[in-house]
């Protein structure tokens, strides 16, 4: 497929921390091609892998995609036909998510629609990693070295002239995918949190609205005592009220200690990830 678009061309492998042959298969694989394998030290999640083959790509431009091989990879001609045209990012976009269930889907269309609300930049809804993004655009991604990472939010910050094309999702080869509920919650918040601080606002709105209402309801208060006496305060009110405004104390502790959070790996300037190895192999076709 490579072969009949482009002259020039790598496949460039990470390996993510794998417990499994998936090295030994790769650096034994048999073709008529140029294979370079980026070999982790340990697992540092899909964020910072792709991170880590985009800073080691060398070509004009690169094609991100996952080993499950549920993209198909008949699109490629598509994606460079696209590039020679002018389009700097060609992103692919699923059509549907059928496959999905109800819940999945709900949550998923929920975030984007949160994020289109709340942040600066524009996520394509359903677009994944898989798109041809020019040498251009790479070189200005790999100078986004935030640690918390959303590649989603980080393609779309980093802007240039962009097109879309739809594709079917294939069925899995094989494996489980490991993405469960938490694993999406979580890179949802990374996500919401890296790019947005309206949920700071929320708070600080909430907050300016709850002293209002305690303003009049106290005035309240005062000219019934005035008028009425001083009556007996009931007790599930009390204990409703301290419940309800320590819950939304927590909540807003909590919603700053996410940004806290990440100032602090931030601040650390830790690396990104460590590479234990780089295997370059030129296989010959009589190999």
């Amino acid at each position: 497929c490579l072969s009949e678009c482009t002259k020039s061309f790598e496949i460039l492998f990470v390996n993510d921390g794998s417990t499994d042959k998936t090295l030994e298969n790769i650096t034994n694989y048999k073709h008529n091609s140029n294979i370079r394998v980026v070999n982790l030290s340990r697992n540092f999640g899909k964020e910072l892998a792709l991170t880590a083959g985009l800073d080691h790509c060398m070509g004009m431009a690169a094609i991100p995609i996952d080993v499950d091989m549920q993209q198909p990879i008949d699109l490629i001609p598509k994606f460079i036909d696209l590039w020679k045209q002018g389009y700097l990012n060609v992103i692919g976009v699923r059509k549907d998510r059928d496959y999905e269930g109800f819940i999945k889907r709900f949550v998923s269309n929920l975030f984007y629609k949160i994020m289109k609300k709340t942040s600066k930049i524009n996520v394509i809804p359903n677009a994944g990693d898989y798109r041809l993004i020019d040498r251009k655009v790479i070189n200005e991604i790999c100078r986004l070295r935030e640690t918390n990472r959303f590649m989603k939010g980080v393609y779309s910050f980093a802007g240039f002239n962009s097109i879309t094309i739809e594709f079917d999702i294939e069925p899995r080869a094989f494996g489980r995918t490991k993405w469960n509920f938490f694993k999406l919650w979580n890179y949802s918040l990374d996500a919401i949190f890296g790019f947005s601080t309206v949920p700071l606002r929320i708070w600080s709105y909430l907050g300016l609205i709850i002293c209002f209402f305690s303003f009049i309801f106290s005035i309240y208060l005062v000219f019934k005592t005035l008028i009425l006496g001083i009556e007996q305060p009931g007790y599930t009110t009390t204990v409703l009220l301290i419940l309800f405004f320590g819950g939304i104390q927590l909540i807003s502790v909590g919603v700053l200690g996410e940004y806290v959070g990440r100032i602090f790996d931030e601040v650390k300037k830790r690396p990104l990830y460590i590479v234990e190895s780089i295997i370059e192999k030129q296989i010959k076709e009589n190999d």
